[in-house]
């Protein structure tokens, strides 16, 4: 006689699926997108929560880090808006805010004025009303990954942009999403970002969950020509999964950079392919770390059309207890000749506890191309370090003038100057705390 075997759910996968009957019906859309939820759903419910079985999972075992799920967030009240009015302000630039509280959006809190070749709607609203905007929602890039899975299933609000072609944006699009609830819940986030023919775009995002769970998924469809720059940053006091799904046109210009601290349980994962020729992407990243927190990135860079360069670097610094995962896989599909892709990731131990766990790779199927990876781990250099404190510097003021050289070269990388200040002030604000 034959059985079927499957795993025991544990507590948290057993809450996530009673709360996805609960709220099934009150979720936003229409007939297509019930069954793009319920088709995501039952992926995730026949596999449970990611682990460490899951090669992409090894290092973040979901099923054993995530001991509970938190009850969906309520719809802010006045309280939690004002607590949330100043979240994002590391990006202090000149920008239009978009601001989302416990994963809702917040007019009143948000910049809405119009500005041509500008589309802006939540994405609960372009849902509900069957916008053709939101009709491409999933197929941005094709992923079996079960936490886009999970966002598919759940995904409440957002922001759906649409930059009609040609047009160059005046100021920065500042996405913000903020916690304001006191009392731990969960959100599901999901923004669909359009960029059409020849358009200019800085697109930040601020994600400040505090004790929340919060599950994220950005989809960004550039087309040919347009120029973007990207820059994320992550606060988060509870688990924080964040996922960007890219496709890259022909002849794209496309800057990513990612800034990590205070973040106590993080999976950041990206998945960008390059979908025409000619393209030029440059995906970057700073984690500054301490305590006992653990952050993961996670990148797939998918090269599906030739005579496209790609760059990756990230920085991770770690203090105390703290654990760091780089997982970056650079592949080159068949017909794509001249494809030009290298990637480093980089670990600075400031303790002996400390953790980097490093897995480049490559996977080549185009003879003509120029690719390659690296990974370093080290303590910081203590000849550079006697040599500060021969000066009359401290040994503490030493470590940090290292640590600081260190992650200035990624962020010196970024192009908008005010950008540039803001991080690298935040990165001196973490070294100032730690000392």
């Amino acid at each position: 006689m034959n059985a079927d075997v499957r795993a025991m759910k544990t507590p948290a996968e057993q809450a996530l699926s009673a709360a996805f009957v609960a709220a099934r019906s009150s979720l936003p859309g229409k007939a297509g997108v019930t069954a793009l939820r319920d088709d995501a759903f039952r992926r995730f419910d026949a596999r449970g929560l990611p682990h460490r079985r899951v090669e992409e999972w090894k290092y973040t075992d979901l099923r054993t880090l995530m001991r509970a799920a938190f009850p969906l967030a309520s719809a802010p009240d006045a309280a939690a808006k004002n607590r949330a009015k100043n979240a994002g302000s590391i990006l202090s630039v000149d920008a239009r805010r978009l601001v989302f509280v416990d994963g809702a959006f917040v007019a009143e809190l948000s910049d809405l004025s119009p500005e041509e070749g500008l589309s802006i709607t939540s994405l609960a609203a372009g849902l509900a009303k069957g916008d053709p905007l939101v009709s491409q929602l999933g197929k941005t890039i094709e992923t079996d990954d079960l936490a886009v899975a999970l966002n598919t299933a759940f995904m409440a609000d957002g922001a759906a942009i649409r930059v009609a072609a040609g047009s160059v944006l005046k100021r920065p699009i500042h996405l913000v999403f903020a916690a304001g609830s006191e009392t731990p819940s969960s959100a599901f986030i999901r923004s669909l970002v359009v960029i059409e023919k020849g358009a200019q775009v800085t697109l930040l995002e601020s994600h400040e969950s505090g004790g929340n769970q919060v599950n994220a998924a950005l989809e960004l469809v550039v087309g040919e020509g347009a120029w973007v720059d990207h820059v994320k940053t992550t606060r988060a006091k509870a688990l924080h999964v964040s996922t960007l799904m890219a496709s890259l046109g022909a002849n794209v210009a496309f800057n990513s950079f990612s800034f990590n601290a205070d973040a106590h349980l993080m999976r950041n994962q990206m998945l960008v392919r390059f979908a025409g020729e000619g393209t030029k992407g440059a995906i970057r990243g700073v984690s500054l770390l301490k305590d006992k927190e653990h952050v993961d990135t996670t990148l797939l860079i998918d090269h599906a059309k030739g005579h496209c360069e790609s760059r990756e670097q990230f920085k991770s610094v770690l203090d105390n207890e703290s654990r760091a995962v780089f997982q970056g896989k650079i592949v080159v599909q068949p017909h794509a000749q001249k494809t030009d892709a290298k990637m480093m990731t980089r670990a600075l131990l400031l303790s002996d506890e400390a953790e980097a766990d490093n897995k480049p790779e490559l996977e080549i199927f185009a003879d003509d191309v120029v690719c390659g990876h690296g990974a370093t781990t080290s303590a910081p250099d203590e000849s550079l370090k006697f040599y500060l404190m021969s000066r009359g510097i401290s040994e503490k003021e030493s470590e940090a003038l290292l640590v600081q050289a260190f992650v200035s070269e990624t962020i010196e990388e970024i192009a908008n100057e005010h950008l540039r200040e803001a991080l690298m002030f935040a990165a001196l604000k973490w070294l100032r705390v730690r000392s």
